[in-house]
């Protein structure tokens, strides 16, 4: 593991913590009740040069494959500033801030300036995301896609339904980007899939997450919901993932990917996700 000054934990009480190692601000572990929610890779690399395999990378300013820079953009692979300590606040939750500009390296790919923020509040069993993104110019728009990577840690993948996506159309990558309509009820991952939902509800719930409960997710302002495993054969592909490791993750992904967001000078977007252990 990386230095512990590389890591910033929010701690509720009760074993109830956040873990948001600060290169890529990748939330590495969220317990409640000491029981991890996130997945993380045996094989993931903590070297502060590669994204981190699991947890909650932040993707921006690109989803997928980049002409100018490291897939899925530089957030995740750039160190992050402690805006703001873990700090109790009168509730008793725990909030920190997280952010990162623009500068030499940023510019390099993606040659703009830019402001991102990213509040977590850690509740007794949910974990607030609030996400801005700032264009400070006076003259230039810029648009990205954004989105939060997240990897659910499950016991078997074979047995969690997802809600809320019945009647979206989708982006299939596993079928060269054609477009589909989803007719289940609830979702099942049992092959390789790799799904780009669109104009997607505000609510999803996955079953059967750790010790069999449920994980609702809500979003605001993420118009995406991505869906994916590697399952068996693209698990050998990727290095810093174990081949027998695809059972026990679902990547259910809040994000705006499949259009991206037009910013204009002066203006702020703003997002924000909350995951519930029901």
């Amino acid at each position: 593991m990386a230095a512990a000054t590389s890591v910033v934990v929010l701690d509720r009480g009760n074993n109830t913590t956040c873990t948001i190692n600060l290169h890529g601000a990748t939330v590495v572990s969220w317990r409640v009740n000491n029981q991890e929610q996130l997945f993380v890779s045996k094989q993931a690399v903590f070297d502060g040069k590669k994204a981190i395999r699991g947890g909650i990378p932040f993707v921006f300013p690109q989803f997928g494959p980049w002409t100018f820079g490291p897939p899925h953009g530089f957030a995740r692979i750039v160190r992050w500033n402690v805006e703001k300590s873990p700090e109790r606040l009168p509730s008793g939750d725990v909030e920190a801030i997280f952010s990162i500009m623009d500068n030499e390296f940023t510019r390099s790919m993606w040659n703009y300036s830019f402001r991102l923020t990213y509040r977590l509040i850690l509740r007794e069993k949910e974990l607030h995301f609030h996400i801005g993104v700032y264009n400070p110019s006076k003259d230039h728009t810029f648009s990205f896609n954004i989105l939060l990577h997240t990897y659910f840690k499950v016991p078997d993948v074979r047995r969690c339904q997802i809600t809320g996506l019945h009647g979206c159309t989708f982006i299939d990558k596993t079928r060269d980007n054609q477009i589909f309509q989803e007719g289940r009820d609830v979702v099942t991952v049992c092959e390789w899939t790799d799904r780009i939902y669109q104009n997607t509800p505000g609510e999803h719930i996955i079953t059967n997450v750790v010790s069999g409960r449920k994980m609702r997710v809500q979003k605001y302002n993420f118009p995406d919901t991505v869906v994916s495993n590697p399952w068996q054969e693209k698990a050998r592909d990727i290095p810093d993932f174990g081949d027998d490791e695809f059972p026990n993750m679902i990547c259910v992904e809040s994000g705006h990917v499949s259009s991206p967001v037009i910013l204009v000078p002066g203006m702020t977007f703003e997002a924000s996700q909350i995951l519930q252990v029901m």
